[in-house]
């Protein structure tokens, strides 16, 4: 027993660090998903008095309206029997897989068929940081890292500021995380040559493409290629890095059907024309690699610079302390190696020319996301340098070599406190409210460093006093972690995660074959499947934001980039909601004659009441058009900016008018008449049963793209796009059976 806790007491101390983290939902039932922001600020929950009550983190609002609902519609998707490929439920449909946030093939999606949906959740979550630091042991501990340092790299990297901040997405976390088991792949297939860790890395390649964000795996394929070749160079095995190389492949491969699709809704979407300089840290915000609420915390309300998240770099005091020994003092290619990579990602993150030229390369992914996102190489590198570090000044320590090193560096970091101290108590940088805050937020990597180095500097003068400053390292690393860790991440009671409502269920009754507009958003309607026009997220199709913007002033402008929203006032925002089938309207009864709401309440021809209760109002749009819906004339415009004026033009008739960008070969006969009924309406096919007099032009007002196929009476047919962003197709006199129907192939 004794030997086998000498052997894996390093991985028993991970667990523990990391069940101390997530012991509020194993010992009190809470869960890592913030419900009580969810029931506080989005609609229809808020206006619930019952739920009122304190928040504590309010600054992740897309896992509410994006992430969470999802991951539900995706495991719904599957549970009847189909690939969530299409998202009929924002934007007037959306492809689902391509958009890659969604991470349908994310293995651990099936964690959700086997527990409840809220409990597979949490563990989703809470997984990442005991799978990055179990991961992140192995590597280091193959590069030669003894037990101690390797735990310290753990649990730097584990709670690390980027895999904090981002672990409640469950998506940008794991697909870094695999980032320390490629590189143990890569270092023991080039120790061993054995097969079994190329399929391990083909693996970590495919899993990381698959875990929801490219971007972060973008930096995962950086710092593996990246390595891949520093090792290369170093070994000279030309035959071993060409089956990594291939091996790499591989992944990519295997992980096509995400990359190919979200190349496809990233060429078709306003965000790969989009390049500018986004959310690069100023470098005074470097000072939170150790004081990570410096400039304020938004969990206590009280941040007054900078965004949080985004620019989150925290490693700690004490790693950035042995990284730098580990710089100063050894000589060796993984000091190279880490360190290049480390510096290097700062270097593209801080607002700096480096970061505006990136830009204006518009290298795709890099020149359009926020350049800040790949400080996580530096957090992985400074961790993996922090376990080197202390293996070195122990090995210094009791060689008597590390009193002068240690001195210079210990020294120079206390000179850094005591000038960041005068600024802020003297200096009078920032206004005195500011200041608060940053020296409440200085004091704790103030104590936790001045403790240490008395400890070392005594261990360097007397060994005796070397194993209560190594236990000292490992709890001051631990407890300052834990300390961000716990701080950031809500835990919150699993009764508030989409309570039902009475306006939730009136919806379900009303809404039909027809969409919802109103003041909510995917948190309601992809969650609960109701199709809305509006949207919210990075990738959407171009031509759907233009075509809604263009309705404020009915002339084209550019879509915006992560939301589709449709003015409340406008002229021709009745014109928009009758074409693309919008029967419902959800309306607060607070918003009534109120000026940014919309005004429901002033047509009663148009629109009539059908619930009512203290909170809210639903209201029939009389005159929207069906989803499907027969058209006998057609108009020819091939501009994009004169359809654009055209439909929106006031001598335009939507309702009886198509605007195509070809000429159908179509014969309309006198009084054409016809009908159309969705019989059938699943994310991936629809089903419309049509009966005409005439041959005609059915149009579906869902977003055209491609990738959707249609069979008429089992015969393909041609997809013709309609009123700048939809669909029709040419049907034949009598009845006919139309089915659409989405595919990656």
């Amino acid at each position: 027993m004794i030997k086998l806790f000498l052997k894996f007491w390093p991985f028993l101390f991970i667990v523990l660090v990391w069940f101390v983290f997530s012991k509020p939902y194993f010992l009190k039932g809470l869960v890592p998903y913030s419900s009580t922001y969810q029931v506080n600020f989005f609609p229809p929950w808020s206006s619930y008095e019952k739920f009122w009550g304190p928040v504590k983190n309010n600054a992740m609002p897309d896992i509410h309206g994006q992430i969470y609902p999802w991951k539900k519609f995706t495991i719904d998707t599957f549970i009847r029997g189909e690939i969530p490929l299409w998202n009929p439920y924002s934007f007037a449909g959306n492809p689902h897989v391509a958009n890659y946030q969604s991470a349908v093939f994310s293995p651990f999606s099936l964690l959700f068929f086997v527990i409840p949906f809220i409990d597979a959740w949490s563990i989703l979550i809470l997984a990442q940081p005991l799978i990055a630091g179990l991961f992140m042991y192995l590597f280091v501990r193959e590069i030669g890292v003894g037990r101690v340092g390797s735990l310290i790299s753990s649990v730097s990297f584990m709670f690390s500021g980027f895999m904090v901040v981002w672990m409640a997405y469950g998506t940008l976390v794991y697909a870094i995380l695999y980032l320390p088991l490629a590189l143990y792949a890569v270092e023991c297939y080039y120790r061993s040559g054995s097969f079994k860790f190329l399929l391990i890395l083909i693996l970590t390649v495919s899993l990381s493409l698959f875990s929801g964000h490219f971007q972060i795996s973008f930096y995962f394929f950086i710092g593996l290629i990246y390595y891949i070749l520093f090792r290369a160079f170093i070994k000279r095995s030309i035959r071993s890095t060409t089956f990594l190389l291939i091996s790499v492949i591989f992944g990519l491969i295997v992980a096509a059907p995400q990359l190919v699709s979200s190349i496809m809704l990233y060429k078709n979407s306003i965000r790969s024309e989009l390049f500018q300089v986004g959310e690069a840290i100023p470098l005074q915000y470097l000072i939170t690699v150790i004081s990570p609420d410096f400039f304020g915390n938004p969990v206590t309300r009280n941040d007054w610079f900078g965004h949080y998240a985004e620019w989150s770099s925290f490693i700690g005091i004490w790693p950035l302390f042995l990284a730098i020994y580990a710089i100063v003092r050894l000589r060796s290619w993984r000091i190279l190696f880490f360190s290049t990579l480390g510096l290097g990602s700062v270097a593209l993150a801080v607002n700096s020319p480096l970061s505006v030229l990136l830009v204006s390369l518009k290298i795709p992914v890099l020149s359009t996301s926020a350049l800040s996102r790949i400080i996580v190489l530096f957090s992985f590198s400074f961790a993996a340098l922090a376990g080197l570090g202390f293996d070195k000044l122990l090995k210094d320590v009791d060689l008597k070599k590390a009193r002068k090193t240690t001195v210079l560096i210990l020294g120079s970091i206390s000179i850094f406190f005591a000038v960041t101290w005068i600024l802020v108590l003297i200096g009078k940088i920032y206004p005195d409210e500011w200041l608060i805050v940053a020296k409440r937020n200085l004091i704790l990597p103030t104590l936790l460093f001045f403790i240490g180095t008395f400890l070392f500097l005594m261990a360097v003068r007397k060994k005796t006093f070397l194993i209560f400053a190594i236990c000292y390292l490992l709890f001051a690393i631990s407890f300052d972690s834990l300390r961000f860790a716990q701080k950031w991440m809500p835990f919150d009671p699993k009764e508030y995660v989409f309570p039902e409502v009475p306006v939730i269920a009136a919806i379900k009754k009303n809404i039909g074959d027809g969409r919802i507009f109103g003041n909510i958003g995917g948190e309601v309607t992809t969650y609960y499947k109701f199709p809305s026009i509006d949207g919210y997220d990075p990738l959407y199709i171009g031509r759907y934001g233009e075509f809604i913007r263009s309705a404020s002033i009915g002339k084209f402008l550019n879509a915006e980039r992560s939301v589709v929203k449709l003015d409340r006032r406008e002229k021709y925002t009745n014109r928009v909601l009758d074409l693309l089938g919008v029967s419902l309207i959800f309306h607060p009864v607070a918003d009534t004659n109120q000026g940014w709401a919309f005004p429901v309440w002033e047509d009663k021809t148009r629109f009539s009441l059908i619930y009512q209760e203290d909170k809210f109002q639903l209201f029939r749009n009389n005159l929207s058009l069906p989803r499907a819906t027969l058209f006998y004339n057609f108009e020819v415009i091939k501009e994009n900016k004169e359809i654009i004026k055209r439909f929106y033009s006031d001598d335009f008739d939507f309702r009886k008018v198509l605007i195509l960008e070809e000429t159908p070969n179509l014969k309309v006969e006198k009084e054409a008449a016809g009908s159309a009924k969705i019989i059938s309406y699943t994310p991936n096919k629809v089903v419309i049963r049509v009966a005409s007099n005439s041959p005609g032009l059915l149009f579906l007002s869902d977003n055209y793209y491609p990738g959707w196929k249609v069979r008429i009476d089992g015969k393909i047919s041609k997809i013709y796009r309609a009123d700048y962003s939809f669909r029709a197709v040419m049907v034949a006199k009598g009845e006919s059976v139309v089915e659409f129907e989405y595919s990656l192939l």
